[in-house]
């Protein structure tokens, strides 16, 4: 049932930073960088990848779909902050929303499973290297990569459905900077049970497999590092994993703070933080772990 006496939202208010003006200034600075780094950061990698012969393999295939996956993120989230910084513009309409949801929800997972399969892809390369060219063969990568895409899509579509059936006042206010699906569930008005149950489905049955297969990937090349008798060995076996591992601890991280910690409504004032992170800081920062810490990406600048 709707709420009494409410007039159906055709836009919501957005107000999630400050309003003093000399703080909008710094904010406005900051993302226009952030974003600015995140899009020559993404799209220098998938052309460093495309163009350099040394990275035309499974780990960078992936890697790039990644860098792209990064950058519509990045798209979809940091232009509307910018937009609302910039001009003071707090509304979105209820059918940008909806594509925001969707959007998100879409790449959100699709990145889950990419950093599965980037997880898996080192266990294979480090735990059972011989086998390596035929487990990682290109077509088993291409199905692996569209794999992740439909997942995503299918979280994209779920996520859609279960906000299109959910009733918000027009006073409507997300304390956030963009329309996440679960402060909308805690907003809407009316019957939440569908929406309750559709997010919980999802983050069950596609967010959960995908950290199991990471935690899993990384605890069999952890056991497989230690039994490596030289102190080089180790070190070079650990160096193919390290800027996927930094990667993933903080966008799962930030996914399981958001996510899957029980709290209240009332004790949501770290959300924020957490999703600025995994939405705004990690698209940025992502091509610059892999171009700083991995000695092939370096020589391929190089060349």
């Amino acid at each position: 049932m709707t709420g009494g006496n409410c007039t159906q939202a055709t836009e919501f208010s957005l107000v999630g930073f400050t309003e003093d003006p000399a703080t909008q200034v710094i904010l406005l600075l900051l993302f226009l960088l952030t974003y600015l780094v995140t899009i020559l950061g993404n799209l220098g990698m998938i052309t460093l990848i495309r163009a350099s012969p040394l990275l035309h393999s499974p780990m960078y295939y992936f890697l790039g779909n990644l860098a792209f996956v990064n950058l519509c993120t990045s798209t979809i989230i940091t232009p509307r902050i910018l937009v609302g910084v910039l001009w003071g513009k707090k509304g979105m309409a209820y059918a940008g929303c909806m594509a925001q949801v969707f959007t998100f929800g879409l790449f959100a997972i699709t990145e889950c499973f990419l950093l599965a399969t980037m997880a898996y892809d080192r266990y294979v390369a480090i735990c059972h290297p011989l086998l390596y060219p035929l487990v990682m063969s290109p077509e088993r990568c291409s199905r692996l990569v569209t794999g992740s895409y439909l997942l995503g899509l299918t979280n994209g579509v779920a996520q859609t459905i279960g906000m299109s059936s959910l009733f918000f006042c027009s006073s409507s206010s997300i304390d956030l900077f963009f329309c996440d699906i679960s402060l909308l569930i805690s907003l809407s008005t009316s019957d939440t049970t569908l929406s309750l149950i559709l997010l919980r489905t999802s983050s069950s049955l596609l967010g959960v497999p995908s950290m199991l297969v990471v935690l899993v990937s990384y605890l069999a090349i952890i056991s497989t590092i230690l039994s490596i008798s030289s102190t080089e060995g180790k070190r070079k076996a650990f160096s193919t994993c390290a800027s996927h591992l930094t990667t993933v601890s903080t966008f799962y991280g930030a996914l399981i703070f958001m996510y899957l910690i029980p709290r209240s409504d009332t004790s949501r004032g770290g959300d924020k933080w957490a999703a600025l992170l995994y939405t705004v800081v990690t698209p940025m920062t992502n091509p610059l772990v892999y171009s700083l810490r991995n000695q092939e990406v370096k020589e391929a600048w190089r060349r």
